[in-house]
């Protein structure tokens, strides 16, 4: 919460983590070769008060190319939205110390979750 009484800019950034790690590293699909955030991109619709209960984030897939992906978000109650958000995610090998492709198992996993209509809706 910041001096308004709302949850700040930056809180959102945690939650978007917060789901998009939740997603991602699963015991029976993961990426735990490694991946880095290359992009984030966020549009603040309303503020968000200061409470006990905590919101809803909808995530799903919009775009997966060769060597990354993308995370669309809503932060939001029901029908309220607070946040729509969007994350680039760079698989890493992190030995070699450069991105790598991504595999086609991650891109199997990534499929399931891809929603095209959605994405043109929150483009909207």
């Amino acid at each position: 919460m910041d001096a308004y009484g709302h949850v700040n800019n930056v809180v959102f950034l945690r939650y978007l983590e917060e789901a998009r790690i939740d997603f991602l590293f699963r015991p029976d699909k993961d990426f735990q070769q490694g991946s880095v955030v290359a992009r984030h991109e966020i549009d603040y619709k309303r503020q968000l008060v200061h409470r006990h209960h905590p919101v809803d984030i909808e995530l799903w897939i919009t775009e997966i190319r060769a060597a990354s992906f993308t995370i669309t978000y809503e932060v939001k109650d029901d029908d309220l939205v607070y946040v729509r958000a969007s994350t680039v995610v760079v698989p890493f090998d992190f030995e070699a110390g450069r991105p790598r492709r991504i595999t086609a198992e991650e891109r199997e996993f990534l499929a399931e979750y891809r929603d095209d209509d959605k994405e043109e809706a929150v483009a909207a």
